[in-house]
């Protein structure tokens, strides 16, 4: 599919919309491919992979309260998600002697080696999706992006 020749006499502000409406248009045509390919060749979900990815980082493990904090999900997101993935053996969820309310989970050996097969698998799709773009290409994106995200978390425009 091409895209749509606009003149470049829109103003601004309309191609700044348009530009965020691509953005949103690539960003879930992205996600819904890797969700797609995670179900079939490994049959996971996407919360699955994102919960071992952050439990991958963990070496020690972490709690519950911040894993979800860290997904950006609630507690109860994860629990269940938890849940499956204790129920796989590919995550471990403990009660500390100290404080009995709370869980640390972490992966298991097995949980480990799955997420690294995944991981080597996530890392060439995503490499074959944007193959379109070369090196200068993706630093150019890179450092743009970069930048506004971080205004935006300062909430300001560019100065």
């Amino acid at each position: 599919m091409t895209a749509v020749a606009r003149p470049a006499s829109l103003p601004q502000k309309k191609q700044r919309l348009r530009l965020w409406i691509r953005l949103l248009r690539t960003t879930r045509a992205i996600e819904a491919d890797l969700r797609e390919r995670l179900r079939v060749q490994f049959a996971m979900t996407l919360p699955q992979f994102d919960v071992l990815a952050a439990l991958y980082r963990e070496g020690n493990g972490i709690t519950m309260t911040e894993l979800s904090r860290r997904l950006m999900v609630s507690n109860g997101n994860v629990t269940g998600i938890v849940d499956r993935l204790v129920a796989e053996k590919y995550v471990l969820r403990q009660a500390p002697a100290r404080d009995r309310r709370s869980f640390n989970v972490r992966l298991t050996p097995t949980g480990a080696t799955r997420f690294a097969a995944v991981a080597a698998a996530h890392e060439e799709w995503v490499n074959t999706l944007l193959s379109d773009f070369d090196a200068d290409e993706m630093e150019m994106l890179i450092g743009h992006f970069d930048g506004l995200a971080e205004r935006i978390r300062k909430g300001g425009a560019k100065p």
